[in-house]
């Protein structure tokens, strides 16, 4: 572990930030496939001209236009909450990661996993330029200081947008250790950014999201010195991730930030994992 006097000269303590929650009516400008599972979809408008997101793993609400409609309908933020108009259907909603934000051009980038089915992956397979998608927050922020020694990074394909905007943060005096499971090669990205950096890609194949992460931990060294770790990802695989640092490498749990990004076999789970 690093002195105390190296210590005194450094806050690695985390940030909560709280942000105005606001709805925006954004339109597409345009998609880049990124790998075949992974697309990103540039948006924009005028209405990102206030958009704050202060955290590489922040998460807006994106809401879709049901079938037959062109546009969204968005929630309506009062001072007793958020409520929907009356009289018309509710929207399918996600959360999602702002892989990058544009405040000169008001351009926001957010990426979407193509696996197949539901709202979010179906819609996105079929984005075209000039249509419309709803956005709301982020509500806050959780900001991890660049400053620790080392940076453990976790997840599975979700996770990917989160991890290469954490790298293009960090900087050249620090060490990144990097955990990814995907698909197989293909669905690798590159990870561009300054930090020294230790990349495991794990191919899961036929195997379950997420199987193959904890045993894969099992082999990683971990650096000398302050270290923070950042996991997300299907929720079992992640409680499993967790609890393996935290019991058996002895991981402070202040330590470390773990999320369930989805959960196999319900719709629309994001949270964070905490004892």
């Amino acid at each position: 572990m690093t002195s105390n006097a190296t210590e005194s000269h450094r806050d690695l303590s985390v940030q909560r930030l709280r942000h105005p929650l606001r709805m925006r009516l954004l339109q597409v400008v345009r998609t880049t496939q990124v790998t075949p599972q992974l697309l990103r979809v540039t948006l924009g408008g005028a209405e990102l001209e206030d958009f704050v997101s202060a955290s590489f793993d922040d998460h807006v609400k994106v809401f879709f236009p049901v079938d037959g409609a062109d546009k969204p309908v968005l929630p309506q933020v009062g001072p007793d909450g958020i409520s929907f108009p009356e009289g018309q259907p509710r929207p399918a909603a996600r959360d999602y990661t702002p892989r990058r934000h544009d405040a000169a051009a008001q351009e926001l980038d957010i990426e979407f996993v193509l696996h197949g089915d539901g709202p979010a992956s179906t819609w996105a397979a079929q984005a075209r330029p000039g249509q419309y998608l709803g956005v709301g927050g982020p509500r806050g922020s959780f900001v991890v200081p660049t400053g620790f020694d080392w940076h453990l990074l976790i997840g599975d394909d979700t996770a990917l947008p989160a991890v290469g905007r954490r790298l293009e943060e960090l900087g050249a005096e620090s060490r990144a250790i990097v955990v990814l499971e995907v698909a197989d090669a293909a669905a690798q990205i590159a990870l561009p950014g300054r930090a020294q950096l230790d990349v495991h890609w794990l191919h899961r194949g036929d195997a379950a999201e997420g199987s193959l992460l904890e045993a894969a931990l099992r082999q990683v060294t971990l650096p000398q010195g302050e270290g923070y770790v950042w996991a997300a990802g299907e929720a079992a695989a992640m409680k499993a991730v967790r609890q393996y640092l935290v019991n058996e490498r002895g991981i402070d749990k202040k330590r470390i930030r773990a999320s369930a990004y989805w959960k196999r076999g319900d719709a629309a789970v994001h949270e964070t994992l905490d004892d």
